[in-house]
């Protein structure tokens, strides 16, 4: 029964994917980069002694079910059931062709035994952990070289339990960098839908080295003080499409990243051909961000109808002397935002460096950005481009934004250096570097 049930359900939502898509002037989407996938094999964790108790630790069941999917091979794939309960465990490795399915009221939750958290080597294009040096911790849910994984369900939850994860950040106790919450590294044709992610000890969703990923219909909580806590991060990853998801965590919502300094530019993947829409959410920190880690370059970024909610930057594309690479062709349109301490922000010094190694003449080149039909309310401050002195971004576009300032203040204005590009119906009236009107050859 249980198993019909599965299958029943994944009809239905693939059902209602084709009908959302086929309907005309209907929701447009990116998420058919990656192919709905149907597993005739279907196994439950509680085959392999999974218990939902909130307290049976289940790490073993976990990667024995795996193991079996990983050597089996069943034709077409494998799916993993996560029946309603709470499963404790630790972390544990996907394999390629499964889907981890996770039934309405199923609770994936790590334990909170940090001293015995498996340790994995630092990422090449950081060259290090991101907050400590050497190696790092293994995400609660991991996946290296893979190919064809579905994480789904019935908006289940997969939960961190990051508290003891941020309260050694906040002593200065961490001994190596924190783990994320899911990790794809190396891998291809990946879909995260339909479940609900909370309390990452770090990042929550990093898709690193990847192409073709969907995340689609997530919801992801932390608390607004929790730190480091980044939605979804695409980093040197190509083809990667997020929409339909809502984000409320303590730092940025999404951001795009590309490696770290001297070890990015080495390691020389770029992310490119991101697509991120249909997202609402709230952070102290940005909404939707580009960097600073970037040194990979980053391209043909697609940002649009995003809702932002009590957030300290509405729009940050941010960069750094030493990061080498680019940042070019992004656009971003449709845009709310609502109780923000700066709308838009362009930096080029932000974020800080692995090491003393990085070259300072090593500088980022940013043009090419495209942002049109902003409306923002309680704006505490417009905008902020600041550019380098040896290296100005240029082509950045400005049209149609209106930043209404916070009732009985002073009208927040625009602060600009460095930069050149051009300026439409922009209120309050933007920088004189950027020209008054659109110029042929500008935008």
């Amino acid at each position: 029964m249980v198993r019909f049930a599965i299958s029943v359900v994944l009809v239905i939502v693939a059902v209602a994917s084709v009908t959302l898509e086929g309907v005309a002037g209907s929701m447009v989407t990116c998420s058919g980069i990656v192919p709905m996938r149907y597993r005739n094999d279907k196994i439950s964790i509680t085959d392999f002694g999974g218990v939902g108790d909130g307290r049976t630790v289940n790490t073993k069941a976990f990667r024995e079910a795996i193991y079996r999917i990983q050597h089996l091979r069943r034709r077409g794939g494998t799916l993993l059931y996560v029946p309603p309960g709470v499963y404790l465990t630790g972390s544990f490795s996907l394999t390629s062709h499964m889907t981890l399915y996770l039934a309405r009221g199923a609770v994936i939750k790590a334990t909170q035994d940090t001293w015995n958290w498996p340790l994995i080597a630092p990422l090449p294009s950081y060259g290090r952990g991101r907050e400590r040096p050497g190696r790092r911790y293994m995400s609660l849910i991991q996946g290296y070289g893979l190919r064809d994984v579905v994480i789904t369900g019935e908006n289940g939850t997969i939960d961190g339990q990051g508290e003891v994860w941020w309260n050694m950040w906040r002593q200065g106790t961490l001994r190596y960098t924190r783990p994320h919450l899911v990790e794809f590294m190396d891998s291809r044709s990946i879909m995260i839908s339909n479940v609900v992610f909370k309390n990452s000890p770090f990042w929550n969703i990093h898709p690193v080295y990847c192409s073709n990923v969907v995340i689609r219909y997530v919801t992801i909580l932390a608390p607004y003080d929790s730190p480091n806590t980044d939605g979804i991060d695409p980093d040197s990853s190509c083809n990667v499409c997020i929409e339909d998801s809502h984000i409320s965590v303590g730092d940025d919502l999404v951001s795009v990243k590309s490696g770290w300094d001297e070890y990015g530019t080495r390691y020389g993947r770029r992310s490119s051909g991101i697509t991120i829409r249909r997202i609402t959410g709230s952070s102290p920190f940005a909404g939707i961000s580009v960097g600073s880690e970037m040194s990979g370059g980053v391209d043909n970024v697609f940002v649009e109808n995003i809702n932002l909610y009590d957030t300290g930057i509405g729009i940050h594309i941010k960069t750094n002397v030493g990061r080498g690479g680019f940042i070019k062709d992004i656009t971003v349109s449709s845009v709310y935002m609502e109780n923000v301490r700066k709308g838009i922000r362009i930096m080029g010094n932000v974020g800080d460096h692995p090491d003393d190694y990085y070259n300072p003449n090593a500088l980022p080149y940013v043009k090419g950005i495209r942002i049109k039909d902003v409306w923002g309310v309680k704006v505490q401050e417009a905008g902020l481009i600041q550019g380098l002195k040896n290296a100005p971004f240029t082509g950045i576009c400005l049209s149609n934004i209106y930043l209404h300032g916070v009732p009985g203040q002073r009208r927040a204005a625009w602060t600009c250096s460095d930069v050149t590009g051009a300026a439409l119906k922009v209120s309050p009236w933007v920088c004189s570097e950027l020209a008054s009107t659109y110029q042929s050859g500008i935008c």
